[in-house]
């Protein structure tokens, strides 16, 4: 079994790594739902909400392969495994089968504002411990709000 050295004190990895841990959760999953909103929105405003959440795809793959990346760069393998992300996140659930476009802003509306505040505690936590780590939390922080205030002005 290879071994992978952490430049990081014990401390730090263990806040470091959790904090990325439970980032690449959030990120998968808020992508899946991304997808899953995408094939099944339905409404008067369906085109401009399906090609929204593709930006809301692309944006979560992104920052979910640079926030697994940096796990593995301090020494701690990624687990975007189904079985992680279905028991550990802490993004609520849609339901299955089709979803009108009001129901799809709503629901990422408030699971963005989830999102966010998690998001920004983890890049808090890690401040002192991991300054790189911290950037990186940072600028999905940055996107995330950016998203936030896309679907808060597709509020009817």
């Amino acid at each position: 079994m290879p071994t992978i050295n952490s430049p990081l004190t014990d401390d730090a990895y263990k806040v470091v790594t959790e904090a990325l841990r439970d980032a690449l959760i959030d990120l998968i999953d808020l992508s899946l739902l991304g997808k899953q909103a995408h094939w099944n929105v339905v409404g008067p405003r369906f085109r401009t909400i399906h090609f929204q959440l593709d930006e809301v795809v692309d944006a979560a793959r992104k920052h979910a392969d640079i926030v697994a990346e940096r796990s593995a760069t301090v020494g701690s393998p990624a687990d975007g495994r189904a079985e992680t992300i279905a028991r550990d996140t802490q993004i609520t659930r849609l339901d299955a089968g089709w979803i009108r476009d009001d129901d799809v802003v709503a629901a990422f509306t408030g699971l963005y504002e989830g999102l966010i505040a998690r998001m920004r505690q983890r890049a808090q936590d890690v401040e002192q411990a991991d300054p790189v780590s911290n950037n990186i939390l940072l600028d999905v922080v940055e996107e995330l709000e950016k998203q936030y205030w896309m679907w808060q002005a597709e509020r009817s």
